[in-house]
């Protein structure tokens, strides 16, 4: 007999089928070869705009390109560097972690094309605060309010009954009660009340909190990998040969993992890569959108960089201490994989699982951020602004009972829904894609160059 979660599952593979991940992957490689390489030939210049000063006081926005990154980035990185990269190895074995890598330089491509239009269609809400994403370019590029609300409703499902609430909370109680013996009520009290402090403050708020909060945990995870990397420093070089290798081959069973073909090598790594930097889902644009900027272009080089950071920098360093450390082929899964990895790394069978479980905590929280506002600028589209305080007290409701729900039909639900965001999206991606070519030709000739070198400067 077919049950509720078989029909669900059965949904959430074809939704995030072959079709999907090929449409997701091409839109990318379409983007990285009509724009010459964009984000190899000026990665450079995106990472220098995002720790450069600029005259963001002069131009239409709501917060600094730095705060709209972080804010983006504060949804990006998340359970899914620890968790996804530790799923996907399981499944695809160490060659997903390649097929990651290529998700993510594509999509590289495809956040700047998002972001770009982003910027170039955005609007000034009742309230005088900016507001754009896939949204308002489906409706006033693309000229498809059908589109445009097909994909509201998708990613306000996300926002609210998926990985923006209960799967992050979970996650969240789950640690402090693992780690520290902390009871679920009193966690759930507390993140409720600093959930509802920051959201309330609205966007201002939200990047505030992200532009300190999301930096500095990133440097902390990082250094943590860092240090089991630099420990095994003489089997770094191998670790990368077997990605490589397994890349491209299957991989025998061995331990506790049972084997893994080419096939799902790629497909493992291409569906978590793209879960964990949201590349061409249509969700960063609309942080991207309160962008204090002229030029769309100029954010769509900045916010590039958040794929950049979340998987080329941190998956890998995941990756890579699941690797080093023989944590891949135990027994473990999920983060209890990435948990087991960090103790025989850190020689430390107490300090490992508590740098996994404060990172954990960190990225669920800022998650939870990031979703509650791309929710919020959802709602906005579809109900006019004011609908945003029912919205906000509906999120916190929802955090405050997070905690206590059953999360196995909810994770398939949300993985169904997130997938869905994407093919509203990408169609206008590709249908604006002569705007993007021509946006980016305009600003990369020398004359704009000039004047934007200028602008910078003084």
């Amino acid at each position: 007999m077919t049950t509720l979660t078989d029909t669900l599952n059965t949904i959430d593979h074809f939704v995030w089928g072959p079709p999907l991940l090929i449409l997701l992957v091409g839109t990318g490689a379409y983007f990285t070869f009509r724009l010459g390489f964009i984000q190899f030939r000026h990665l450079p210049t995106a990472l220098k705009m995002v720790f450069s000063k600029d005259k963001a006081s002069k131009t239409p926005g709501d917060v600094s390109a730095f705060a709209a990154l972080c804010t983006a980035l504060s949804a990006t990185i998340g359970t899914g560097n620890i968790v996804g990269v530790a799923t996907a190895i399981k499944i695809g074995g160490p060659g997903a972690l390649f097929w990651m890598w290529l998700a993510a330089l594509f999509g590289m491509a495809t956040k700047y094309a998002e972001c770009l239009l982003a910027i170039k269609y955005r609007k000034t809400d009742d309230k005088g605060h900016m507001v754009g994403g896939p949204m308002y370019y489906l409706k006033y590029g693309v000229g498809s309010n059908v589109l445009a609300v097909l994909f509201a409703i998708f990613a306000l499902g996300v926002a609210c009954f998926g990985i923006g609430t209960f799967a992050q909370v979970n996650a969240i109680v789950d640690a402090t009660q693992i780690s520290f013996g902390i009871n679920k009520i009193y966690t759930a009290t507390v993140l409720t009340v600093l959930v509802t402090i920051v959201t309330i403050g609205g966007i201002q708020s939200i990047s505030k909190v992200a532009g300190k909060v999301v930096p500095t945990m990133a440097v902390f995870y990082v250094v943590a990998c860092m240090t089991i990397i630099i420990t095994n420093a003489e089997h770094v070089l191998p670790a990368i040969q077997l990605v490589l290798q397994s890349a491209f081959q299957s991989s025998a069973a061995t331990g506790g993992f049972l084997g893994a073909s080419i096939m799902l090598a790629i497909q493992s790594g291409i569906a978590r890569g793209v879960f964990s930097n949201e590349s061409g889902l249509g969700s960063a644009p609309m942080a991207a959108a309160a962008a204090k900027t002229h030029s769309c272009v100029r954010q769509g080089l900045i916010s590039m960089t958040g794929t950049f950071f979340d998987t080329l920098l941190i998956c890998t360093m995941t990756g890579l201490a699941l690797i080093l450390t023989g944590a891949w082929q135990s027994d473990y899964a999920g983060a209890e994989m990435t948990t087991h990895a960090f103790a025989v790394g850190l020689d430390s069978q107490t300090w490992g699982p508590i740098l996994v479980s404060i990172g954990l905590m960190f990225f669920a929280f800022t998650t939870i951020l990031g979703w509650n506002y791309y929710g919020e600028r959802c709602v906005v589209f579809l109900l006019g602004t004011k609908a945003v305080l029912p919205y906000k007290l509906l999120f916190i409701a929802l955090i405050a009972s997070g905690a206590f729900l059953q999360l196995d039909l909810i994770w398939i639900i949300a993985d169904i829904v997130n997938g869905l965001m994407a093919i509203p999206n990408l169609i206008g991606l590709i249908l604006l894609r002569h705007v993007v070519a021509e946006e980016t030709r305009l600003y990369f000739t020398p004359a704009n160059q000039n004047d934007a070198l200028a602008s910078q400067t003084s």
